[in-house]
Parts: C-alpha cells; structure tokens; sequence
C-alpha cells in the first residue's frame, strides 16, 4: 500500500524512529499486546510483542477487546503462544515506510472495538490555556496579550487546587464577580469532568504513520496523553500513549466546534502498544509517569517538553468514574485519553504568535514504561482515508472463522 503525501514532500527513511524507541525501556518485563494488518488475512490481527517477536493471537481472541475484557489479561496473554509474524522491527519498519511493502504485516492502533474517549483541562496550565483561546476567538495574536493579563489577574495556585472543592466554589464565586468566568474553568475547577468523545471506533491510527490537521486551521498542536484502557466494567486493564491532536483556532471560536477540533481523519493517534496491567505495572506507577514531547520541524524548529501526571488535578480513577458506571454504559471498553498539560506557547515564527503546527512536523511523545509513539503531520485531507469500519471488521473476522 503506497501512502500519499502532500507535494513537494520527501520522507526521511527513519523519521519514526527504531524498534527500541517504539518499546518500554522494560519490554522484556512487560505484557503488550497490539494489532497488525495482516495481508496474508486481508484483516486486523491482535498481536503480543515477546522477545522482540511479533506472535499472532488471533485464534485465540479475534480482537483486542475480547483480550481487554478478561478477568486478567496480562496474565492469560503472557502464557499464550502462537504464529510467529516476524520481528517487531521489520514490521515498524514496513509501517512507516514510504512504500508499504502489500505482502508484509505493518502496525495498526492497538485497540480496536473500544470507544475512544478524551478528558480535557485536567492540568491546570492547559485549563488556563482554554480559558484564552475561548477569550481570543482563535485569535494567535491576541492570545499573547490576554495571557499576560489573566494570569495576572487569576494570581493563585491552580495546581493545587481539587475540582469541586469549596476552595474551588470561593474562586469560581471570585472570577464570575470579576466577569472572568469561563467553561474551561467550570470543567477544571469544579466537581465535573469534561470526557467526550474522541473518534469513532476503529477510527484511531498507531505509530509511524500521519495525524492530520485540517488544512484551514492556522493553530493547532499536538496533545500527548497517557491512555488508559477501560473494561465495559470500568476496570482499568492497561495503559498506552496517545495524541489528541487539537485544532486550538477551531475550538477557540466555540466550544461547541469540539466535535470539528478534535475529530478529523488520523487525528486521533494511540500506541505503538498497550502495556497491561501486571504486578510490576498498574495505576501507582501511571499516576508517576512523565511523558515527554519532541516537535520537530522541516523548518529547523525544535520544540521540547515534559509532562509530570503527578500534576493532574483530577486522579485517572476518578475520571474513569466520571465515564463509565451506572449512568454510562460502553459494553466493548473505552480508551481514556487523560488529559494533557502541553498548551505549546513557544514562538515558531514570528514573536507573539506562538506555536502551530506545519506539514511534516515529526512529533515524538515517549515515556519508558510505555515506549514512544511517532507520527508526521499532514493535512487531514491528505492523510490516508479511515475506510475500515466495524462492518467491515465482522465480516473479515466470519470469513476466517474467528466469529
């Protein structure tokens, strides 16, 4: 399958990086399990990653969610065995190769029948960052302003500050009688979570492959999140790397533009695996985790930073709460975006006009427990299409009798 590029484009043959990146700094200590399309099936094939080895698992759970949704994942897929696909590097290498080789496996997103869903303004540098882009209308010149003055004025410690508390309630009081209240802040500060829905399902892509942008939007930019891996029980199971990439012009002139912001084709991106749940890896080491961010541009632009989960104002659980219970059903599990703390405000052009993105950025978001997820940007329009819908999933895994 040969991936189309916007003109005037050449691809650097390793812009996405090498097989030890893509894996926790721990992969021989870790449970992961992903997904390969596999052209040998025409189909999605769940995988685990071993030693360096690709093994397919399909024939014992034809999807992710089938894997997601046992009583302990990671202890069933670590006894599991299965035929050997080749080696993970080959097949990093075939996923982001200009020309994709038709007759070997390349990598897919590792979920595939989970909702996917995203927590916003769950850090209170971005929260503020909303607060302006909501002010300055998706205006990148007047956002510099507004965020001298409201940061400012708000003068308190957002960090520590708990949602829904009466400190939270004595500072809305505060900023509603100054005429600063905003809907960022009632979803940063007060008792409910903004989640909503990130893509559609099957819609997400893995590592090294392209996020789109839409080709109107002038500011936009990466959001890397740690993502958890939600059974329909509300168990978390596992975590990957995710990038909710943001249209900050789009949202910035309504919120009610969410769905167009956040929901373009490949603007979702999770990956490269899903590290489960074990003894040596749950939600206390999740809460530690710091995810660090690489920009790099054509340009010689270099943007870089490190996000700290020990700065969330809401903890993951809670925010798993928030989405799955008693009031909210998702029978297939969900992916939870969690939320990033990364508004890029570093100047790329011109002084005052801070960060967005351009085509053929390569954006890296890595953690060692988890590895590192790479994509180049494109336009959305010039992305390779999402045409692999859930019918089409069903009917493949019938014709190969996993169904």
């Amino acid at each position: 399958m040969t991936v189309p590029r916007p003109r005037g484009m050449t691809p650097d043959a390793d812009w996405f990086g090498t097989a030890s990146e893509a894996l926790p700094d721990d992969a021989d200590q870790s449970v992961l399990v992903g997904r390969i399309w596999d052209p040998s099936v025409d189909g999605p094939s769940p995988v685990t990653v071993r030693d360096g080895e690709v093994i397919d698992i399909s024939h014992r759970f034809p999807t992710v969610r089938d894997i997601c949704e046992l009583p302990d994942p990671a202890a069933i897929v670590a006894g599991l065995d299965g035929p050997r696909v080749g080696d993970f590097d080959e097949i990093l290498a075939n996923t982001g190769a200009a020309s994709r080789g038709r007759t070997r496996p390349w990598l897919l997103a590792p979920v595939d029948l989970q909702v996917l869903k995203a927590a916003g303004v769950t850090f209170p540098i971005s929260m503020i960052e909303r607060v302006i882009e909501e002010r300055a209308l998706g205006d990148l010149l007047l956002a510099s302003d507004i965020r001298r003055r409201m940061l400012a004025d708000v003068g308190v410690d957002l960090h520590s500050l708990v949602p829904g508390s009466a400190e939270a309630d004595r500072l809305k009081s505060l900023l509603v009688a100054e005429g600063m209240w905003s809907q960022y802040l009632e979803v940063g500060i007060g008792p409910d979570a903004e989640i909503f829905t990130k893509g559609q399902i099957l819609s997400a892509v893995g590592t090294a492959v392209p996020v789109g942008v839409l080709a109107a939007s002038t500011w936009n930019n990466p959001e890397p999140e740690v993502t958890l891996i939600v059974q329909s029980s509300g168990r978390i199971v596992g975590a990957t790397l995710g990038n909710d990439v943001n249209l900050r012009d789009v949202e910035g002139r309504s919120a009610l533009l969410l769905p167009l912001a956040k929901d373009n084709n490949a603007s979702c991106a999770l990956g490269p695996l899903i590290r489960l749940f074990d003894e040596r890896f749950g939600m206390d080491r999740v809460r530690e985790l710091e995810v660090s961010l690489e920009v790099r541009g054509v340009d010689g632009f270099l943007l870089e930073a490190v996000s700290e989960m020990t700065r969330m104002s809401r903890d993951p659980e809670e925010l798993v709460r928030q989405l799955i219970g008693p009031h909210h059903r998702y029978p297939d599990g969900a992916a939870l975006m969690l939320g990033t703390m990364f508004a890029p405000i570093q100047d790329r052009d011109r002084p005052g006009e801070g960060f967005t993105h351009k085509v053929d950025d390569v954006v890296r978001i890595s953690c060692p427990a988890l590895g590192t997820l790479v994509n180049r940007v494109w336009h959305a329009e010039e992305c390779e299409p999402w045409h692999f819908g859930v019918r089409d999933l069903m009917g493949n895994l019938v014709r190969r009798g996993l169904l």
